[in-house]
């Protein structure tokens, strides 16, 4: 089995729901992580701009993101563009993806390549 956890929720207008699914996405891929289970997260839509928040030492999921940073895939580079999110990202060092070549975009993660590559797919 493989897990991918794609994280959709807004730092900047979701209070504390978006802080909970974060949470919890990144506590799945923990928990995938620490079973030896191959986890890939993927930051999109608007949760693209948690680039620019969890490295910041003082966000209260920066020790959990932290634990699972060596499983990050990368933020979509379309939703980053739209989303304003492209600089924070590129600045924290996060990796675009442009798998997903859709029109009018600088693409986005191929969530079909992942169910193809055997992933399940866990959005929060």
């Amino acid at each position: 089995m493989k897990a991918a956890i794609i994280i959709f929720s807004d730092p900047k207008n979701g209070g504390e729901e978006a802080l909970g699914r974060l949470f919890n996405g990144l506590a799945a891929a923990y928990d995938f992580k620490q079973r030896g289970t191959e986890v890939a997260i993927y930051f999109q839509g608007t949760g693209t701009r948690w680039a620019g928040v969890v490295g910041n030492p003082s966000h209260p999921v920066h020790a959990l993101y932290q634990a699972v940073a060596d499983t990050v895939a990368g933020v979509s580079c379309g939703c980053a563009d739209v989303f304003g999110a492209r600089e924070d990202a590129e600045k924290n060092g996060f990796e675009l993806v442009t798998d997903n070549s859709v029109p009018g975009t600088s693409g986005l993660p191929s969530i079909a390549q992942l169910a193809a590559d055997g992933y399940a797919i866990y959005s929060f």
